[in-house]
């Protein structure tokens, strides 16, 4: 659909509020949850399900309500996940028991879902191939702002008023990027209306996803040859191939398994993935290194944190405008040699390296993330068909949910099963490893940059 300028850049500002708003919830939540578990006299096991719960149910319902919104329209979906995170974050906020917290995240993060899966086909509908990267690039920008100044305003709003306050803060932003939505973005007539919802497949994928992200994110916490994580990876295994199945032979199927022919769709998705493992591998890893190595306390080390979210605001933007006229391999490329060259840097520190190395070790990183997400996500939505723009972005929000999850279970194992050998000094060399496991990972992901076919 043609829109002027004007228009598009509303529509883009009300994208950009919602990212801004997911992800500032998600980076306040973690922050403040010694405060939630203190407030409410419980455990740390049971409040980690406050944010456990929210990537299951974000993660498993994102092909859910792209294949929805495909069917029956992208804005309408878009619109209703902003009124269900506004009303579940009111919940969230004057929860009474970890147990209402933990449900009304699980309910957020529906609206969340319904967020990500619909708005990056309303770019790719609105905007046209030579101005889509760009677009990407500012929302993307937007996300890292949140990201940004989550922490400390969640843990400034936290001492200042109370924790329900990091809840209530959504309720502006999303009530002014719901109205912009609901004004500025465009009614789409879905190209898949009258087709059928394949129910089953959902519930099979939503199944299979769970179980899998489920072992992934607690195999640290309750051992990897436990009876719950390999009871999680084979229901996995069980409910993912029976997914596969359904699909196959489905008539008007949830996933289209043939968008996985298209070389350009499956080497961006398997890019994104691999590009994620290494973020989340450096996100978990260096508050070790900072506050137990270094001896920082969490306002200092979170200060330094800092530096990453800012370069990759920064860079998002002007990689985005560049893929847009030279294409994604070479920004894809060059993005996964400087991240995998941060990582390299960031294995050698010790006890003794200045903090300038860490800083800069860190801004390396976030200028190749920076430089590779907008590039790598415009080519992914263009290269999927119209009637597939919203579950081509359901898979790239699974695709970043699961490098997320797969990046710190990795990070997590090799780490702590060397620390638990070396006990003594192993924290450093354990880092080292976690961050040289993570840079050959993003070596992988240069040559799978380098297999994309530019549309």
């Amino acid at each position: 659909m043609k829109l002027n300028i004007e228009r598009k850049w509303l529509v883009l500002l009300a994208l950009g509020l919602g990212s801004l708003m997911a992800a500032l919830d998600s980076s306040v939540v973690n922050t403040v949850l010694p405060v939630l578990q203190t407030y409410f006299n419980s455990d740390v096991a049971t409040m980690e399900w406050v944010i456990t719960v929210y990537m299951l149910m974000l993660t498993s319902m994102l092909l859910t309500f792209g294949r929805l919104g495909d069917i029956h329209g992208h804005k309408k979906f878009y619109i209703a996940g902003f009124g269900l995170f506004i009303a579940s974050s009111v919940f969230c906020a004057t929860a009474v028991s970890p147990i209402m917290l933990i449900v009304s995240r699980g309910v957020q993060a529906i609206g969340g879902a319904m967020l990500i899966a619909n708005s990056a086909a309303i770019v790719t509908g609105i905007m046209s191939p030579q101005e889509r990267g760009k677009a990407f690039g500012l929302i993307s920008m937007m996300t890292y702002t949140g990201l940004m100044i989550g922490p400390s305003l969640g843990g400034w709003l936290a001492q200042a008023t109370s924790w329900r306050s990091i809840f209530f803060i959504n309720i502006p932003v999303g009530l002014a990027a719901m109205t912009l939505g609901l004004i500025f973005i465009p009614k789409d007539e879905p190209v898949e209306q009258g087709k059928s919802f394949d129910l089953l497949g959902a519930g099979v994928v939503m199944v299979g996803l769970s179980a899998l992200l489920l072992g992934l994110n607690k195999g640290a916490e309750w051992g990897w040859n436990s009876a719950a994580v390999l009871g999680s990876f084979a229901i996995a295994v069980i409910f993912l191939l029976l997914f596969i199945r359904i699909e196959k032979r489905a008539e008007a199927p949830m996933l289209d398994l043939k968008l996985f022919q298209n070389k350009l769709f499956a080497t961006t998705t398997i890019s994104a993935i691999l590009n994620y493992v290494c973020v989340y591998s450096l996100i978990f890893l260096m508050p070790f290194f900072l506050i137990q190595g270094r001896g920082m306390n969490s306002a200092q080390a979170g200060l330094i944190l800092t530096v990453q979210p800012i370069i990759m605001a920064i860079t998002a933007p002007i990689s985005g405008a560049l893929s847009d006229k030279i294409g994604s391999r070479k920004p894809g490329m060059l993005g996964m040699a400087v991240l995998a060259a941060g990582l390299i840097w960031l294995s050698t520190m010790q006890a003794t390296s200045p903090i300038w190395q860490v800083v800069l070790g860190l801004a390396i990183a976030g200028l190749g993330t920076g430089t590779f997400i907008t590039p790598n996500t415009s080519a992914l939505m263009g290269s999927a068909p119209r009637e597939r723009q919203g579950i081509a972005s359901g898979v790239m929000g699974a695709a970043r949910n699961f490098g997320m999850v797969l990046g710190v279970g990795m990070a997590g194992a090799i780490f702590t099963s060397h620390l638990a050998v070396n006990a003594v000094d192993g924290l450093y060399s354990g880092i080292s490893l976690g961050f040289m496991a993570a840079a050959l990972v993003a070596i992988v992901g240069i040559f799978s940059s380098a297999m994309k076919e530019e549309l």
